[in-house]
């Protein structure tokens, strides 16, 4: 197997694994409260995160240890939104409707973390990208208002967390003094102990053993595991291709509510589905080009030197070989299409 086949399976693996995470805590939430699963399922995040992230750091020499105001900022930002509140809104929205229709909504995360980018960070979506936007929003109104009341009021809840979701992707987004790795260990790690915290002081666990042990595991292979294999695809076919093919999680989550919980579709998932699939592709292909300014900046992340952006020696290294490291760029003016990721979240 080509090492690029192997990543585009990693890719895939991980959009399965976290697209799971939904129709697997449907059951769960009949013996635990949302804030109790949700303190599990971050814990077991943890757990995977941990000695990955440790691990890593030691082969790298980058820190696992948050560092700066910022960092520190950025992460706590991040536990709050992503850790806190999105899972919470999500749980509460899975108690309401079925799990596959759930998971079809989380393509609304895709177009939050957009809009966010364009309103509050000063990302370029343009024509097709707000196009992307609107498809997904109608997708998602179809989807829930089908459903009737409850369907609405999941719909305002799983917008809500996807909300939470696309404002945690913003903020690590530009975190880059701190490994994907060990962003994901200690947002886990905070995360899970403040909700399960929180949980176990409004009520007891009444989960028996193997609910907890299910729930930790979920966690782990969904939100730890997943991410691991997420960043492993990028280093292999870049962070666009794996993004790309981490999209379609939420088409996982929507086929295993189906086959495993026997959801039945109805008509708003018939017609709902093609539209978020065909919207989510116009949010992720939205490029553009104009002549930008790079600021000189210090920081860490998976890169290669092929790409325009990375100009520091390597003796002997392949250009085109992905690595990670400390590093510095100087200042540097060019064009070129882009999309809003690391090296380029500037003025337009």
């Amino acid at each position: 197997m080509s090492a690029a086949r192997g990543a585009t399976l990693r890719a895939l693996l991980a959009a399965g694994l976290f697209g799971a995470t939904a129709p697997a805590c449907k059951p769960l939430l009949e013996s635990t409260t949302a804030s109790q699963l949700a303190g599990l399922l971050y814990l077991g995040a943890a757990v995977v995160a941990g000695p990955l992230a440790f691990g890593a750091a030691a082969a790298t020499g980058a820190s696992v240890l948050p560092r700066g105001a910022d960092t520190w900022r950025r992460l706590g930002g991040m536990v709050v939104a992503g850790g806190v509140a999105g899972p919470l809104l999500l749980l509460a929205a899975l108690a309401r409707t079925d799990a596959s229709s759930v998971s079809l909504l989380l393509n609304l995360e895709l177009a939050a973390t957009a809009v966010l980018g364009a309103a509050f960070f000063r990302e370029h979506l343009g024509r097709r990208g707000w196009l992307g936007v609107a498809g997904v929003v109608a997708a998602s109104a179809v989807l829930s208002g089908g459903a009737g009341l409850p369907g609405l009021s999941a719909g305002l809840l799983a917008a809500g967390a996807c909300l939470a979701w696309g404002l945690d992707n913003q903020l690590a987004a530009g975190l880059d003094r701190l490994p994907p790795l060990a962003i994901a260990f200690w947002k886990g790690l905070v995360a899970g102990a403040t909700n399960l915290g929180a949980g176990l002081l409004l009520a007891p666990l009444a989960a028996p053993p193997q609910d907890v042990a299910f729930a930790l595991l979920v966690g782990g292979l969904g939100y730890g595991a997943s991410i691991a294999l997420l960043v492993s695809a990028m280093h292999e076919i870049g962070a666009t291709r794996a993004g790309a093919l981490f999209a379609s999680a939420p088409f996982f989550g929507a086929a295993l509510g189906f086959a495993w919980l026997g959801e039945t579709p109805g008509w708003p998932h018939l017609v709902s589905a093609p539209l978020l699939a065909v919207s989510a592709g116009l949010v992720l292909g939205a490029r553009h080009e104009h002549p930008h300014r790079h600021d000189a900046v210090e920081h860490v992340h998976r890169h290669r030197h092929d790409d325009a952006h990375h100009h520091h020696a390597h003796p002997g290294l392949d250009p085109a070989t992905e690595h990670t490291h400390w590093h510095r760029h100087e200042p540097i003016e060019h064009a070129h299409a882009h999309a809003a990721d690391l090296h380029h979240r500037h003025e337009h």
